[in-house]
């Protein structure tokens, strides 16, 4: 496996040459080395099989050369990565481990090693690097620092034609990954509207994506569906259909049966579109249609970026979980405010019971 392609060569071809060097000594000697000259020096035939066996055995050493390069682990070796890997993250049985081909690294004293974690419906590969006399393994982070991990986050969240709440030109974002029917969402919406939205005026823009948790919140889809068509025609209306579903959210809990909660729900999303004079008929129609393609994208858009509980937000990109205490929002909010080069606003002076963070719903 170790073995150089560039020696190979040569001592396939001072090997070559020995067998041929004789024969041509061998010229004039004796009718035994004549009969060798002429099959060696003369016949054309042979002259290419040996060009061809030639090529073919260098062909060969280069294929175990870049055999050597990408090779897969030895069965123990395999064995005890999978064994300390498992143990270390206390990776659940029914998920596989599948160690990929080892290759070279950047890192002299290691090579490089990508071990897949298979849990059936989801994949995620994550890069290692294995000692070369295989004692070692370490967990590869490679952060990449001509980047900004929060605008990249933020690249990949489409705000694109989201009702906003604040300053929509603001240079600091605040987008929440909301489900109508989570309680935890509750308190984090009642933080932010009214108090840090007028405290923090023109500074911040908030915005709204949707992340029902519909396996456990069985209305939250609807009511994500029954807002977009409110945005649909109106800024207002989706936010008052907002503020009212988070404040009163036990008013549709307490209806009687799916189908009830639903109905509730349409009631609530007309009267938010007739107070603000929408097209009814076509909010009615939308409403009717219960179309959650866009619903369906926030959600693996979400996922994309690490969300997996609400409320989760990000300012600017850093990520925050849970029903976080004022105080909390405001620090992450002035820190991304600095960094941004905008003034912090004056805060009232802290309450002496701060509310206490409350945990994302999963």
């Amino acid at each position: 496996m170790g073995v150089n392609s560039r020696d190979a060569f040569q001592a396939i071809t001072i090997e070559a040459l020995t067998a041929i060097r004789p024969a041509r000594i061998g010229r004039g000697l004796g009718p035994i080395h004549r009969v060798q000259c002429e099959i060696i020096g003369h016949s054309p035939m042979f002259r290419r099989y040996l060009v061809t066996i030639l090529r073919r055995s260098i062909l060969a050493l280069m294929v175990v050369c870049l055999g050597c390069s990408a090779q897969l682990a030895p069965s123990d070796v395999a064995q005890r990565v999978e064994r300390q890997v498992r143990a270390f993250y206390n990776i659940p049985a029914q998920v596989k481990i599948i160690l990929g081909p080892i290759k070279a690294s950047e890192f002299p004293a290691y090579d490089a090693l990508t071990i897949t974690f298979d849990g059936g419906d989801k994949k995620q590969d994550y890069d290692f690097l294995l000692s070369k006399d295989r004692k070692t393994l370490i967990r590869l982070t490679k952060l990449d620092l001509s980047k900004d991990p929060y605008a990249e986050v933020m690249k990949k969240i489409n705000v694109v034609g989201r009702p906003t709440r604040g300053n929509k030109d603001a240079k600091v974002v605040v987008v929440n990954f909301d489900d109508f029917q989570c309680p935890f969402c509750s308190h984090m919406h009642q933080t932010l509207f009214p108090e840090l939205l007028k405290e923090y005026g023109d500074r911040v823009v908030f915005i709204y994506k949707d992340f029902p948790l519909s396996e456990i919140h069985p209305w939250a889809t609807r009511a994500a569906v029954d807002a977009n068509c409110l945005a649909s025609q109106n800024n207002d209306a989706y936010w008052d259909f907002a503020d009212y579903i988070h404040a009163n959210q036990k008013d549709v809990n307490s209806e009687k049966g799916r189908d009830s909660q639903f109905a509730a729900l349409d009631r609530i999303a007309v009267t938010q579109g007739e107070k603000h004079k929408v097209d009814v008929p076509k909010l009615q129609a939308c409403i009717k249609a219960q179309n959650d393609e866009s619903v369906k994208a926030s959600v693996r858009e979400g996922e994309q970026v690490g969300v997996s509980a609400t409320p989760t937000l990000f300012i600017n990109g850093q990520e925050l979980d849970g029903a976080l205490p004022i105080n909390e929002l405001r620090a992450s909010l002035d820190r991304a405010l600095q960094q941004a080069g905008v003034p912090a606003p004056a805060h009232p002076a802290a309450s002496a019971s701060p509310m206490e963070p409350q945990p994302p719903s999963k």
